[in-house]
């Protein structure tokens, strides 16, 4: 396979296929066809078809793909077939909880330290890791050989601790931090800002409710229309 051979956005759905590999694993579903996927994962059986052909993944017609295959070539292709050590930075109730989440080990990522820069958090542990002095980033993520760094920091502190990561040698970073921040071409970076999904789902609640209300005035006014009839 050709480098950057595969589009970003066949990229961000083959997660997607590969959940709904699995949870049909869990079903014992042995083969399943482009539709069955493309439901299962919220997008058309066009977009499946195209995606699993970018992986050298031919379905059999009449038959569908193999459910176990499939999940080995996705799992190949996202590099989910070796593990990878994660630093997280920030250890506040975000960068705990995220320590503490078991699905990232059953998934190939292994938290492999925790850093922060208060003294007062420097010692201590979550699970079986020991926070460790944010001044040590570059040796401790030398050691654990990590790959992904994690920034859980708050927002005024987010810039510097990417540039940290950046001169570890990690070229792959994932930002919680309600902050904007700037990497080298290089480096990979993926934001994650809850903020906003949220504001997005605020925006739709509040479609939801004008809807509602309209659809209730048209009812009452329709019922009130009715009863004044002759």
């Amino acid at each position: 396979m050709k480098e950057n051979s595969v589009p970003e956005a066949t990229v961000a759905r083959l997660p997607l296929y590969l959940r709904s590999l699995v949870d049909m694993t869990e079903r014992a579903v042995a083969t399943v066809s482009s539709e069955q996927l493309a439901e299962a994962a919220g997008v058309n059986s066009a977009k499946v078809r195209k995606d699993l052909s970018y992986l050298g993944s031919y379905g059999t017609r009449g038959v569908g793909y193999d459910v176990e295959y499939l999940i080995y070539q996705i799992s190949r292709e996202l590099g989910l077939t070796q593990d990878w050590n994660c630093m997280i930075v920030g250890v506040g109730n975000l960068g705990r909880a995220l320590a503490n989440y078991r699905g990232f080990g059953s998934r190939g990522f292994r938290v492999a330290a925790l850093v922060d820069s208060d003294t007062a958090k420097i010692g201590g542990r979550v699970g079986d890791l020991e926070i460790e002095d944010f001044e040590d980033l570059e040796r401790i993520a030398k050691e654990r050989q990590v790959s992904i760094g994690i920034i859980t920091t708050p927002a005024a502190a987010a810039q510097g601790a990417a540039d940290r990561l950046v001169s570890a040698g990690i070229h792959s970073i994932l930002n919680f931090a309600p902050a904007l921040i700037q990497v080298p071409d290089d480096v990979s970076l993926r934001k994650v800002d809850l903020s906003i999904e949220l504001q997005i789902l605020s925006f739709y609640e509040q479609r939801k409710a004008a809807f509602d209300s309209v659809r209730r005035a048209r009812r009452l006014t329709g019922s009130a229309a009715r009863s004044t009839r002759p």
